[in-house]
């Protein structure tokens, strides 16, 4: 059967390699890739997949889904097509989103003798407000028994963890003033906002090693002679895990009304960005996965680190057992986010990777729908975790 499988890829692979360049070609920023979603969306139209778009209030977002006759599983492919500003596709979701589809559209061939399920999900704006938040919250994927999808890098490497995040803003706001002939007469917002940054700064000591916390200030007044009345603090703040990271966060809130109190001004506090939650990588699947790519060609995967990013794919880890595994593109030391990275992905090795990631997703999406003991593990270990 996985002979089949290689045999629908090979089919479809000069189709993948075409979509790719094409994504690659045009660029989307997230929540405005729409010519990137329509041409996914046809390519799963024309393999016969049924397909919903603009769910969760996203118009680029959808749901392509391949039903066979008999029951089984329900396979969950995550497609990411979104681009960076100034660099394009310097993340490769070129490659992530056309090898989901590859993935799905070569299960869906077998699907008549293994029964089941198969489901795309187009998952728009990954690197800024990820659809997979409000998706997961809707309860989309609750209909699924496994998620998976693979993100190019410069070498293989297993699936891991990622950093839990919430994305702060501190607006606070005071009185303007002349600030030489009537200081005393105006509340200086932007005082607030650097006693906030001095009070994050003390408590950097007293946080696990693994929490990260950076900021800017995108307002910060208009004049050096106007005391400012207004000004704007944004932060990341990150924990290996969801719990841990609450309990920072509730830290970074009492300081920041503290630093409001101190000069007298007002606070308003919003998540302006999605929060995301930790990535909980099901080594099970990861194990499943990572045999199959060793099987595909690929002779090398590097053990997973401890993840420094974050990632909307986490929040799918906490509703159903997934994976996100990375996959070569040949080139060691490789920088994400970099027009170098983006014109790797159509290199030969980016092809490469496309062709033989298309093929691992479907090959162990195959296990799954073939020996339900294995769903049983994957399940086991996901429900002690």
């Amino acid at each position: 059967m996985k002979e089949q499988l290689q045999r629908h890829i090979g089919d479809i692979a000069a189709d993948l390699i075409k979509t790719s360049q094409q994504l690659y070609d045009n660029p989307e920023l997230g929540g405005a890739e729409f010519k990137s979603a329509q041409l996914l969306v046809n390519y799963l139209k024309a393999h016969n997949f049924k397909v919903e778009v603009g769910l969760v209030e996203r118009p680029t977002a959808f749901r392509a889904i391949f039903e066979s006759e008999k029951p089984g599983a329900t396979i969950g492919f995550m497609a990411e097509y979104d681009a960076l500003p100034g660099v394009g596709h310097g993340c490769g979701h070129n490659l992530i989103g056309t090898m989901s589809v590859g993935a799905a559209i070569a299960l869906s061939k077998v699907l008549h003798e293994t029964g089941g399920r198969v489901i795309v999900y187009g998952t728009p704006a990954e690197e800024t407000n990820g659809a997979k938040v409000p998706m997961a919250e809707a309860g989309l994927f609750n209909e699924l028994d496994i998620a998976m999808m693979v993100h190019p890098a410069g070498e293989s490497v297993k699936s891991g963890a990622s950093l839990a995040m919430d994305a702060l803003e501190f607006s606070y706001r005071g009185k303007s003033s002349h600030a030489a002939a009537a200081p005393e007469e105006g509340i200086n917002a932007l005082d607030s906002v650097l006693q906030l940054f001095s009070g994050i700064n003390a408590l950097r000591q007293h946080v696990k090693s693994d929490v990260r916390i950076h900021g800017i200030i995108p307002e910060g007044g208009q004049a050096a002679n106007v005391v400012p009345d207004y000004a704007v603090a944004q932060f990341y703040v990150r924990a290996q895990e969801r719990k841990y990271l609450n309990q920072v966060v509730k830290k970074i809130k009492r300081i920041a009304q503290s630093a409001a109190d101190m000069t007298g001004a007002t606070l308003a506090v919003r998540n302006y960005e999605l929060s995301y939650d930790d990535m909980r990588t099901n080594q099970t699947l990861s194990a499943i996965y990572s045999k199959n790519l060793i099987a595909c060609g690929e002779t090398l995967i590097h053990d997973a680190k401890g993840g420094l990013g974050s990632i909307d794919m986490g929040n799918v880890s906490h509703v159903v057992p997934a994976i996100h595994p990375y996959i070569s593109l040949d080139s060691p030391g490789l920088v994400a986010h970099t027009k170098e990275f983006a014109n790797q992905t159509v290199t030969d090795s980016g092809r490469k990777a496309l062709v033989r990631g298309a093929l691992s997703l479907a090959m162990t999406g195959f296990d799954i729908l073939n020996d339900a003991t294995l769903l049983e593990q994957i399940n086991q270990e996901f429900d002690i975790n």
